[in-house]
């Protein structure tokens, strides 16, 4: 049974573009298969995919089937939107190992299983078996030049003042054009969809297949994911922020979405969550009368840690946090700790200062940094400031053991409320 997804895609603003509006609503009255690529550079997606993940999954919870494309063939050119230079070029190896690796990632958004679920395509898989003068043949003689040289994608490029653009990347559009038209003969497939910079690509694909084929398929876009300054959301100051807990720990990725700007919280609930409309109407109301309590922003990183990183995921990311703002420290290892408190000042020092009558607590304020002097330090205490593994400490003359260390080498320290230092201790 299907429901009025373009009457959601609407209201949550990721109806951009498209073919016919009217055309494609008759069209989404019936189940129809729908695609979205994605570049398998990397082995890992990240936030900028979840886009067309979540579009994807919108459309197979409104009765659709979704097709998720990996472009193991496209990925070897590389597509020129968006890019002011050419970037460098996968081998065969490379992108079969980050196709793999990326498959289990769209499977926390997308049911593959049952005769009605998602399919998984590799262009690959029927782009290898094209010689050069078959596909010019075949394909090319249906791409007028004049039409691919109006596209923004490749005129930004000619009309720059660096190297242009290659032929490789040129016939980039010829490639992705043809994926349309497989998956519409193979597939029955007659709607894509994509980020608004490829709706050059999109409609090069409608192209195709009316010439070849005499049909009229569609095309849809969304807008592309970025803040309220204009810069891409999911850019961090270290880098892309991954799906891959490899890559971004649960609590990095938590984190993310906690620290989001008011300005970018009702944007990224409609657009990246499947909360009702009246729970994400309720929060941007909460974001006018108490901002301070950031209720969307815990909202956000809740819904989607728990989707991309699963219940155990969302529980380590949350326990991360409560850390940081000072519950007792337990039952954490040396690398969760030192995720946690990635910016934190850390000393190191032998372990076998621990042994014996171990380690005076005035010391260790000292040599973490949280003090300048056992004086300072003995007044802390006293006031209440000195916190180890985030247990006050009321006696300057405690001696810290291995007993009290945090994880397997770290112990963590804290003056105040919020002045965090870490000692290590190895050898």
């Amino acid at each position: 049974m299907t429901t009025d997804i373009l009457a959601d895609l609407r209201w949550r603003e990721l109806l951009h573009q498209s073919t016919d509006e009217a055309e494609l609503a008759k069209l989404l009255a019936a189940p129809q298969s729908a695609y979205v690529g994605f570049d398998p550079t990397a082995e890992s997606l990240h936030v900028g995919h979840m886009m067309g993940l979540m579009t994807l999954r919108r459309f197979q919870n409104a009765g659709h089937r979704a097709i998720a494309l990996v472009g193991g063939a496209t990925g070897m050119v590389g597509d020129p939107s968006g890019k002011s230079q050419e970037r460098n070029l996968l081998s065969v190896d490379d992108l079969n190992a980050n196709v793999a690796a990326i498959k289990e990632q769209m499977g926390r958004f997308l049911d593959f299983e049952g005769d009605s679920g998602a399919q998984l395509v590799n262009n690959y898989d029927w782009m290898s078996r094209f010689s050069y003068l078959d596909f010019l043949r075949d394909i090319g003689k249906h791409f007028p030049v004049n039409v691919m040289m109006t596209k923004d994608s490749v005129k930004r490029r000619l009309e720059g003042s660096d190297a242009g653009i290659s032929y490789t990347e040129f016939s980039y559009m010829l490639l992705q054009a043809y994926d349309f038209a497989h998956l519409f003969e193979h597939h029955d497939c007659r709607l894509q969809l994509g980020g608004s910079d490829q709706w050059g690509n999109i409609t090069a694909g409608i192209d195709l297949v009316r010439r070849m084929h005499g049909q009229h398929l569609h095309g849809a876009t969304w807008p592309l994911l970025t803040k309220s300054d204009g810069e891409k959301m999911g850019k961090t100051a270290s880098g892309a922020v991954w799906l891959s807990a490899r890559k971004t720990s649960p609590y990095q990725f938590y984190q993310y979405w906690v620290n989001v700007a008011d300005a970018d919280a009702g944007k990224c609930l409609r657009s990246l969550t499947e909360l009702p409309h009246e729970e994400i109407e309720a929060l941007d109301q909460s974001r006018v009368e108490a901002p301070q309590q950031r209720q969307s922003q815990k909202r956000l990183a809740q819904w989607i840690t728990q989707l991309v990183h699963g219940e155990p995921g969302l529980r380590a990311a949350e326990q991360a946090t409560q850390v940081f703002f000072g519950q007792p420290i337990e039952n954490l290892s040396d690398a969760e700790l030192t995720e946690i408190f990635s910016d934190v000042p850390s000393q190191t020092l032998a372990k076998n200062r621990l042994g014996g009558e171990g380690l005076s607590l005035l010391d260790a304020f000292v040599e973490a940094g949280l003090v300048k002097s056992k004086g300072e330090a003995r007044r802390r205490v006293k006031e209440g400031g000195a916190y180890v593994n985030n247990h006050k400490r009321t006696d300057f003359e405690q001696r810290l053991t291995a007993a009290d260390l945090a994880s397997e080498t770290v112990m963590v320290l804290r003056s105040g409320k919020k002045k965090y230092a870490l000692l290590r201790f190895e050898g």
